[in-house]
Protein backbone atom coordinates (compact mmCIF):
# COMPACT_ATOMS: atom_id res chain seq x y z
CA UNK A 1 0.00 0.00 0.00
CA UNK A 2 1.51 3.42 -0.91
CA UNK A 3 2.37 5.76 2.21
CA UNK A 4 0.12 8.41 3.03
CA UNK A 5 1.63 12.07 2.57
CA UNK A 6 1.99 14.32 5.45
CA UNK A 7 0.34 17.70 5.72
CA UNK A 8 3.85 19.46 4.77
CA UNK A 9 4.59 16.79 1.98
CA UNK A 10 1.14 17.90 0.10
CA UNK A 11 1.54 21.31 0.55
CA UNK A 12 4.82 21.07 -0.78
CA UNK A 13 3.75 19.01 -3.69
CA UNK A 14 0.27 21.10 -4.33
CA UNK A 15 2.48 24.40 -4.71
CA UNK A 16 3.89 22.49 -8.10
CA UNK A 17 0.74 22.30 -9.60
CA UNK A 18 -0.89 25.05 -11.31
CA UNK A 19 -4.69 24.82 -10.83
CA UNK A 20 -4.77 22.36 -8.54
CA UNK A 21 -6.32 22.17 -4.98
CA UNK A 22 -6.57 19.87 -2.23
CA UNK A 23 -9.98 19.83 -0.04
CA UNK A 24 -10.80 16.93 2.09
CA UNK A 25 -8.09 14.65 1.42
CA UNK A 26 -8.20 14.93 -2.30
CA UNK A 27 -6.10 16.52 -4.96
CA UNK A 28 -8.78 18.52 -7.19
CA UNK A 29 -9.09 20.21 -10.62
CA UNK A 30 -12.05 21.73 -13.06
CA UNK A 31 -11.38 21.85 -16.66
CA UNK A 32 -13.64 23.71 -18.81
CA UNK A 33 -14.18 23.14 -22.72
CA UNK A 34 -15.70 24.53 -25.46
CA UNK A 35 -18.56 21.88 -25.69
CA UNK A 36 -19.57 18.60 -24.29
CA UNK A 37 -17.76 16.58 -26.99
CA UNK A 38 -14.56 17.97 -25.84
CA UNK A 39 -15.27 17.65 -22.60
CA UNK A 40 -15.90 13.54 -23.28
CA UNK A 41 -12.48 13.42 -25.72
CA UNK A 42 -10.65 14.92 -22.76
CA UNK A 43 -11.82 12.45 -20.63
CA UNK A 44 -10.73 9.69 -22.32
CA UNK A 45 -7.22 10.91 -22.54
CA UNK A 46 -7.70 10.21 -19.47
CA UNK A 47 -7.51 6.39 -19.54
CA UNK A 48 -4.04 5.37 -21.00
CA UNK A 49 -2.30 7.38 -18.35
CA UNK A 50 -4.72 6.12 -15.25
CA UNK A 51 -4.59 2.05 -16.49
CA UNK A 52 -0.51 2.66 -17.20
CA UNK A 53 -0.49 3.82 -13.31
CA UNK A 54 -2.98 1.50 -11.92
CA UNK A 55 -4.38 4.16 -10.38
CA UNK A 56 -7.67 5.53 -11.37
CA UNK A 57 -9.56 9.47 -11.06
CA UNK A 58 -13.15 10.33 -9.78
CA UNK A 59 -14.84 11.86 -12.88
CA UNK A 60 -17.79 14.06 -12.90
CA UNK A 61 -18.56 15.72 -16.05
CA UNK A 62 -21.68 18.38 -16.28
CA UNK A 63 -21.54 19.64 -20.06
CA UNK A 64 -18.42 21.68 -20.43
CA UNK A 65 -16.64 20.70 -17.25
CA UNK A 66 -15.01 18.35 -15.80
CA UNK A 67 -13.83 17.59 -12.72
CA UNK A 68 -11.00 15.22 -11.80
CA UNK A 69 -10.56 14.33 -7.59
CA UNK A 70 -7.76 12.45 -6.86
CA UNK A 71 -7.18 10.10 -3.66
CA UNK A 72 -5.42 6.99 -2.79
CA UNK A 73 -8.84 4.95 -1.13
CA UNK A 74 -7.28 1.88 -0.21
CA UNK A 75 -4.72 4.59 1.53
CA UNK A 76 -7.18 6.84 3.02
CA UNK A 77 -5.90 10.06 1.63
CA UNK A 78 -3.05 11.83 -0.69
CA UNK A 79 -0.05 9.52 -1.64
CA UNK A 80 2.93 10.25 -4.09
CA UNK A 81 0.66 8.44 -6.55
CA UNK A 82 -2.40 11.30 -6.21
CA UNK A 83 0.81 13.56 -7.60
CA UNK A 84 2.06 11.95 -10.41
CA UNK A 85 -0.87 10.95 -12.17
CA UNK A 86 -1.84 14.90 -11.66
CA UNK A 87 1.33 15.73 -13.37
CA UNK A 88 0.12 13.49 -16.30
CA UNK A 89 -3.00 15.02 -16.40
CA UNK A 90 -2.12 18.33 -16.08
CA UNK A 91 -0.11 17.86 -19.71
CA UNK A 92 -2.84 16.77 -21.29
CA UNK A 93 -4.70 19.06 -23.84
Amino acid sequence: MARLLTEAEIKEQANTLSKWTVEDSQLQITRKFKDFIQAIEFVNKLVEPSESAGHHPDIEISYNKVKIKLTTHDAGGLTQNDFDLARVISQLS
